[in-house]
């Protein structure tokens, strides 16, 4: 049997990367899918490749009025939403002294207003449907930082803060909130890194967007005693710096 047999799934930034992933492994588990994202061309034809049930819709996550729409539009069409990805990110490059406010704000509207809106929005559903899960993907940019990427540093701590606050609100509801952190993936964020990126990890490669789909799934399958915690994919990276300390002689 499919593990998300009559479920219902939205999925933002589903359109490519680990969003695709996740959307692709969902439906072939039997969820209908909903893939969300302003990339109309390609988020098309991968609801086109899933099909069945699953359906594109343009949604720029930063719009209430753009959540309030899919939300009641897959109510209506497909029945009320079990599982919530709060998939959707973009990063700015800038040091705290040289990122602008637009870019600073542009990254926090996104990455923390977005999944903060989806919560917000979908959370009637989700009781609707008996309790659920939302998975948000925060980065492991939410466990440490970086220098160079402020913004998105902090939009991945707000998010992993975010994520424990729902967790408690909606427990009582039945529905658990979860994070993950993932570190190197082969996305469109990370084409232009080379191998040297991953060189110094313990696992000295990127991971793919598809191990990330397959813990997403786990969260919404099989881990029914979590909520409000993160589940790391990072190579190793936050386990500690990779030099071997030695006695002194």
């Amino acid at each position: 049997m499919r593990r998300l047999n009559e479920r219902v799934a939205i999925v933002t930034g589903g359109a490519r990367g680990i969003g695709a992933a996740v959307a692709r492994l969902f439906a072939a588990e039997g969820a209908a899918v909903v893939v969300a994202d302003v990339l109309d061309a390609e988020g098309e034809k991968l609801a086109a490749e899933l099909g069945g049930p699953a359906r594109y819709a343009h949604l720029d996550v930063s719009t209430e009025d753009g959540w309030q729409t899919i939300v009641a539009e897959t109510d209506r069409d497909l029945g009320p939403v079990s599982v919530l990805v709060n998939n959707a990110g973009i990063l700015e490059w800038g040091t705290v002294e040289e990122q602008s406010l637009e870019s600073f704000r542009r990254v926090i509207d996104v990455n923390v207003q977005g999944a903060w809106l989806g919560m917000r929005t979908a959370a009637p559903s989700l009781r609707r449907a008996g309790g659920g899960v939302i998975v948000n993907i925060s980065s492991i940019a939410g466990l440490t930082g970086y220098a160079g990427i402020g913004a998105y540093v902090t939009s991945k701590w707000a998010l992993r803060g975010l994520t424990k606050a729902a967790a408690l609100e909606l427990a009582p509801d039945g529905i658990r909130v979860c994070s993950v952190h993932p570190g190197a993936v082969r996305t469109a964020m990370t084409a232009d890194f080379d191998d040297s990126f991953t060189a110094a990890q313990p696992l000295p490669r990127f991971g793919e967007p598809e191990e990330v789909a397959r813990m997403v799934l786990f969260i919404a399958t099989e881990a029914t005693f979590s909520t409000g915690v993160e589940f790391v994919l990072d190579g190793g990276v936050t386990a500690g710096p990779p030099t071997a300390l030695t006695p002194a002689d």
